[in-house]
């Protein structure tokens, strides 16, 4: 007789599932702040440096977040294709985090590594010359694009003051002659190349 009074009280019913759901979000998220794990970089993970920083850019800015997904669920079938599960703390550096939601092509979150720079760029310049089978878009002009070094210097200076990001002031001065001038292809597999790096490989 309580639950039908509940159920047929559209304004108490509202309360209450309000209530039951920030209960479970506290119970479920609130530990979270405090866990290691999940709130400190792992041990092997680095800012990154200006070069892959460009890269990431070029790689939002190409839209590559939009097929692909950075964010190996730990179910036996993701870690088997894709590599060891994504860790909390391998996004530390991450401003904006890029786990995606769709897959028309496969995670990249473990891809640093497995091909060459030169694998990645032919299949960057013509996908289905190295994968037949790709749906991927070319992107030949990043073989004739340069980045500006001093937008790279001032995302890092900026970074460096507003977020958890941490560079030394030697890294900081160095950014834009890292950068300058440096093809935006090579940008964006550095930033490919160094995608996994921050577990310690299993």
């Amino acid at each position: 007789m309580q639950h039908e009074k509940v159920e047929k009280n559209l304004g108490l019913m509202t309360i209450l599932i309000v209530i039951a759901v920030s209960f479970g979000g506290l119970v479920e998220i609130v530990p979270l702040f405090f866990i290691k794990d999940t709130t400190e970089p792992t041990a092997s993970l680095e800012p990154y440096s200006a070069t892959e920083l460009a890269g990431r850019d070029i790689y939002i800015r190409e839209g590559c977040n939009v097929c692909h997904t950075q964010m190996i669920r730990p179910l036996r079938a993701e870690v088997e294709r894709y590599g060891h599960y994504s860790v909390a703390g391998e996004y530390y550096y991450d401003y904006p985090h890029l786990w995606g939601s769709k897959r028309t092509g496969p995670d990249l979150h473990r891809v640093g590594g497995r091909y060459s720079d030169e694998w990645h760029k032919q299949h960057l310049y013509d996908p289905r010359s190295v994968v037949p089978e790709s749906n991927m878009p070319a992107f030949p002009w990043l073989f004739e694009q340069t980045i500006d070094g001093e937008v790279v210097a001032k995302k890092m200076a900026a970074l460096d003051r507003w977020t958890n990001v941490s560079y030394t002031e030697a890294e900081l001065a160095g950014a834009a002659a890292e950068v300058d001038g440096v093809r935006e292809i090579d940008a964006l597999v550095a930033y490919l190349q160094r995608l996994g790096s921050g577990l310690e490989r299993q």
